[in-house]
C-alpha cells in the first residue's frame, strides 16, 4: 500500500524544518578554540630571556587547550620584521605575537615608515613580563660609584661612553632617561650584538650599560662587570648590597623594560576574551613563574586596558627623549 501523499509531505516538511534550525545552530554555535595549531611569534632568539618565558607559557597553553602551541622565532629590525609577517595572518587568534616596548612604542616613534601600526593592526591582550635594569661598569674601571661617574660627566660632557644594542633599543632608551632626569650628557655607542656589547664594557672601551642582572650575572660573578646602581624602587631582593638609583645619588628613575602579548587586529570579541582568560592563567602556573624568575623577569599579567595605559605612559616618556635629540629618528 503506498504512503499517504499529504502524511508524507508533512514529514518532509518537518525534516526540513529540522535540518534548517540544526544549521542555524551550528552556524551560531562558537567555534571551539584552537581547532589547530597556534603559532607564538617571537622577536627574539632561542635561549635568550624573553624566549625563555615565551616557551614556558606556550607549554603550559598547549596542557590546557590539548593543542599544538608552537613558537616561532624572527629575531632582529626591533621586532619590525616578525610583526610586519605576523599583520597578515587570519585574525582567528592562531597567531599570537610576543611584543616589547620597541614594537609598540619606540618603533612607531623612531621610524617615518614601518610595515605596521600598532593602533591599527594589533588587539593587546595582557602584559606578561617586566625587567628590571641595572647600571653597569668595567670591574676594573676607575668608577667605583655612580656619584664619581657622574661627576666626571659633568666635567666633560658628551665624553663618558655607554654601550647598547642599536638606536631606540630598551638599553638606549633606559640610559636616556636617566641621563635626562639627570641632566647629564653621554655619547652612545651602539653595539650589533650582545657578546661584543659586554666586552667592551667589561675591558673598559666603552664606560657603562644599562642591562638586567640575568644577563649579566656571569660576568658580574667572574668580576668582570660591576653594577653601580639598580633602577627601581627597591633593591633586588637577590642582591640587596647594590643600592637603587636615588640610593646611589642618580635621579628616581625606574628602568623596566617589558613584554606583552597581543592579537592580530579583527579578532573576534568573544576570542579576545578567551584568550585573554587562558593566557593569564598559564602565566600564573608555578613552573612558568619559577621558569620566569629564573630567567630574571617579573611575571606581570594585565587586562588589555592595562596595557594600552602601559604603552600610552612608555609614549609620554619616549618622545621627549627624540625632541631633546637624545634618541634619533630614522
Amino acid at each position: 500500500m503506498s504512503a499517504n501523499p499529504v502524511r508524507r509531505r508533512d514529514v518532509l516538511a518537518a525534516a526540513g524544518l529540522a535540518w534548517a534550525a540544526r544549521s542555524a545552530w551550528a552556524q551560531e554555535a562558537p567555534v571551539k578554540f584552537p581547532s589547530r595549531a597556534v603559532r607564538l611569534v617571537v622577536p627574539y632568539s632561542v635561549g635568550i630571556g624573553p624566549d625563555v618565558v615565551a616557551r614556558s607559557v606556550a607549554e603550559q597553553l598547549a596542557r590546557q587547550w590539548q593543542q599544538t602551541v608552537w613558537v616561532d622565532n624572527k629575531p632582529g629590525a626591533s621586532g619590525i620584521v616578525a610583526f610586519g609577517d605576523v599583520r597578515r595572518t587570519a585574525a582567528d587568534g592562531h597567531t599570537l605575537f610576543l611584543a616589547d616596548t620597541a614594537t609598540l612604542v619606540v618603533n612607531p616613534l623612531l621610524h617615518a615608515r614601518l610595515p605596521y601600526n600598532p593602533q591599527r593592526d594589533l588587539m593587546p591582550l595582557t602584559l606578561l613580563f617586566r625587567a628590571t635594569f641595572l647600571l653597569w661598569t668595567g670591574g676594573s674601571n676607575r668608577w667605583r660609584a655612580l656619584a664619581e661617574l657622574q661627576d666626571a660627566a659633568r666635567r666633560e660632557p658628551g665624553r663618558l661612553s655607554y654601550g647598547t644594542l642599536g638606536n631606540g633599543h630598551a638599553s638606549h632608551v633606559a640610559v636616556e632617561s636617566y641621563a635626562s632626569a639627570a641632566d647629564l650628557r653621554f655619547l652612545h655607542v651602539p653595539f650589533k650584538d650582545a657578546g661584543s656589547l659586554f666586552t667592551a664594557v667589561a675591558s673598559g672601551d666603552v664606560d657603562f650599560t644599562a642591562f638586567s642582572m640575568n644577563s649579566l650575572a656571569g660576568l658580574y660573578q667572574a668580576g668582570r662587570l660591576r653594577p653601580l646602581a639598580v633602577a627601581a624602587r627597591r633593591r633586588l631582593a637577590s642582591h640587596p648590597d647594590i643600592p637603587t638609583l636615588p640610593e646611589a645619588g642618580g635621579p628616581p628613575v625606574e628602568m623596566h623594560p617589558w613584554a606583552a602579548l597581543v592579537a592580530v587586529a579583527g579578532t573576534p570579541a568573544p576570542l579576545l576574551q578567551q584568550l585573554h582568560r587562558d593566557l593569564t592563567a598559564a602565566m600564573t602556573q608555578g613552573d612558568v613563574l619559577a621558569r620566569t624568575q629564573q630567567a630574571g623577569f617579573e611575571i606581570t599579567p594585565s587586562s588589555p586596558q592595562g596595557l594600552r595605559e602601559r604603552i600610552e605612559a612608555d609614549l609620554a616618556l619616549v618622545r621627549p627623549l627624540l625632541a631633546e635629540g637624545r634618541i634619533a629618528q630614522l
